[in-house]
């Protein structure tokens, strides 16, 4: 089976104590939005105690175009996957020359010709390189953009997959919306970029992080949950507090669901690679799947260091088990994302290299 060989995550060089985005989005959000003082607690009850920047805070308080920052999004987009590639392809033990196919997701910026063009110029990486862009999936890109990734190498053993998930969530702000999910996606969101190289399986067997299968699932009358507005100022925010209980009413069941497929069951699952989308979520996969233990520390570790993410996040706790610990058995990503979706990846991990 394909697998993963590896990942590089960047860290931001403006990393901003939550306790400062907390004091500049009180004073941006009081004189125009009523429930600033009423709601302002948000920004202590996600258990964020930094946040990934790709800008400095001062660069937020700045009055500027939409096009400014979509500028902006190309320009760090463009240096700080370049950097992640070129770890992660040293990681990997492979030359940039070996890459067959490049998947980029991103959902907070817009480039045309794609950022995968702009990643293969700049690195000059093989121009016949398979280029596949995805936007608009969001929080759930990291864990689609991984199966699809799989899918790739699955259907050519000698593939070499690059992944890449960037969002720039900051560089979406829109100073001059005062609305509630404005404020509250004030609170979680942040900048991430993460590079992964997946190889097929003529590169090795028994491998330690091996892809068995994926799950994808739109959920009908959804499409409200979470999304973009497009405006001439931006990329407006809409997301609603109906999330943790589509968790709490369906992940169980689509879970149970995918693993009685692969004939397994959830208590085979010992790593869970999950999408910290803020506590609220976590608190309800914890409710949900009702597994013994902190399950999901490592999801929360990333939670509490970088933010949401949105994409890049689970690919940033797949990491910290790629480069700290795990158990050895299945591994289960899951994130959730505009449509309103899940996406699921199962792994199995394996000790012996």
């Amino acid at each position: 089976m394909p697998f993963i060989a590896a990942t590089s995550k960047i860290d931001l060089p403006y990393k901003v104590a939550q306790t400062e985005v907390k004091k500049q989005a009180q004073k941006m959000f009081s004189a125009n939005f009523p429930q600033t003082d009423r709601l302002i607690f948000a920004f202590d009850n996600t258990e964020i105690i930094t946040r990934n920047f790709c800008k400095p805070l001062s660069y937020y308080e700045i009055p500027n175009t939409f096009e400014e920052r979509n500028n902006d999004y190309i320009t760090n987009t463009l240096q700080y996957s370049a950097q992640a590639v070129e770890d992660c392809v040293a990681k990997a033990g492979i030359n940039k020359e070996d890459i067959t196919d490049i998947l980029f997701v991103s959902t907070t910026g817009l480039a045309t010709p794609s950022m995968d063009a702009l990643i293969i110029n700049k690195l000059r990486l093989n121009p016949h390189i398979n280029r596949s862009p995805l936007f608009g999936l969001g929080c759930g890109g990291g864990v689609s953009g991984m199966a699809k990734a799989c899918t790739v190498a699955k259907a050519n053993p000698n593939a070499v997959v690059l992944l890449v998930a960037v969002e720039l969530c900051s560089l979406t702000l829109i100073k001059s919306d005062y609305s509630k999910s404005n404020f509250i996606g004030s609170s979680l969101f942040s900048d991430g970029i993460v590079a992964c190289i997946i190889k097929g399986d003529n590169h090795g067997k028994t491998q330690p992080f091996e892809f068995v299968a994926s799950s994808s699932k739109l959920y009908y009358d959804s499409l409200d949950v979470m999304g973009w507005e497009f405006q001439d100022t931006g990329f407006k925010v809409l997301f609603s507090k109906d999330i943790p209980m589509f968790i709490n009413e369906h992940v169980h069941e689509d879970v149970t669901e995918f693993l009685t497929k692969q004939g397994l069951q959830l208590s085979d699952i010992k790593n869970f690679i999950f999408h910290p989308g803020g506590k609220k979520v976590l608190d309800a996969y914890t409710d949900a799947l009702a597994v013994e233990g902190d399950f999901l520390n490592k999801t929360r570790a990333v939670m509490n260091g970088y933010g949401n993410m949105s994409s890049a996040t689970v690919l940033y706790v797949l990491d910290k088990f790629m480069t700290e610990s795990y158990e050895e058995g299945y591994g289960l990503m899951m994130a959730m994302g505009p449509g309103f979706s899940s996406e699921m990846v199962l792994l199995k991990l394996n000790k012996n290299k």
